[in-house]
């Protein structure tokens, strides 16, 4: 499966395609006047027509792997402009969250604008009154809205939707707060369709030692909703279909650290790892404020 990255490398925004090891050099091609956006939607997962509309024949700037620490990876196909990025998702939409008050078409959220995504290794940060955290591993597809208004499938990627589930559950009409927190993506964006299962596991770290660790499923066969069902529903409201604008769409999650019985605290580590697809997202919990918690509280 074709899948490609964006970086800044010496101050100038690059590409990449597929996903290097953890010991191999980066080939990159810089960006320039590309419009990342419209490309990725005119190949339409013709992965061949991509690469050579990415390369345009030039030979790659080869970063070795002992330089890979200058290189800035970014989410994918985001705008150079945070408020041309829209950050939203959908909330209980696993089979394993269906009961009888489940709707035909699930709520949607709003995260916020482009500046809310982090990549592994970002601090996310949450509101000083939060009530508990929670993180939430999700598949995130990618739209970019083209000039007539439509929204473009480019393809999907992988998150944490972290979300104040306390505020939610003392009050479920304060969704809209409770997801005001960051979300991180991976840079990878992969074309094709969803996923229709992906497994992985969650690990929490409190003051380096291993505080919490569980598995994790989602992908479009863990889901009460069909993608084809939700998604047209979403964007044939006009107010969301800026041309130029990228959407971050969080298909929603399995349980959590939360319904376990943990609660994540001010500096906890946050690892994701979704060992299928060979992606890690792992971030770190910046909330002011928060109450302190032991080294071993579960």
């Amino acid at each position: 499966m074709t899948l490609l990255f964006e970086c800044v490398h010496r101050g100038e925004r690059h590409v990449g395609l597929g996903m290097p090891g953890p010991g191999d050099p980066l080939h990159l091609y810089p960006v320039k006047d590309l419009d990342l956006r419209a490309a990725v939607t005119a190949a339409d997962g013709d992965g061949a027509a991509l690469a050579a509309a990415l390369t345009r024949g030039e030979e790659p700037v080869v970063v070795p792997a002992g330089e890979r620490a200058q290189v800035t990876m970014r989410p994918p196909l985001l705008p150079a402009s945070v408020g041309d990025a829209m950050v939203s998702g959908f909330m209980q939409t696993h089979n394993v969250k269906v009961d009888a008050g489940t709707q035909a078409q699930p709520n949607w959220f709003l995260k916020g604008l482009g500046d809310v995504l982090k990549v592994s290794g970002d601090e996310l940060r949450v509101p000083a009154g939060a009530v508990s955290v929670t993180e939430e591993a999700e598949v995130v597809l990618v739209y970019v809205t083209d000039e007539a208004g439509a929204a473009r499938y480019a393809g999907y990627t992988f998150g944490n939707d972290l979300t104040d589930i306390g505020r939610f559950r003392q009050h479920n009409g304060h969704l809209s707060y409770a997801k005001l927190c960051d979300a991180a993506v991976a840079p990878w964006l992969f074309l094709g369709p969803p996923p229709a299962s992906v497994t992985g596991e969650v690990t929490i770290e409190r003051a380096g030692r291993e505080a919490w660790r569980a598995g994790f499923s989602t992908g479009t066969d863990a889901m009460h909703y069909r993608i084809a069902d939700i998604l047209p529903g979403l964007f044939a409201h006009r107010a969301l279909l800026h041309p130029g604008r990228v959407h971050y769409v969080y298909l929603g999650a399995d349980r959590s650290s939360f319904h376990g019985g943990f609660r994540i605290a001010d500096g906890d580590r946050v690892t994701l790892d979704f060992a299928e697809h060979g992606v890690v997202v792992s971030n770190t919990i910046d909330w002011p404020g928060a109450a302190a918690a032991s080294p071993v509280e579960r």
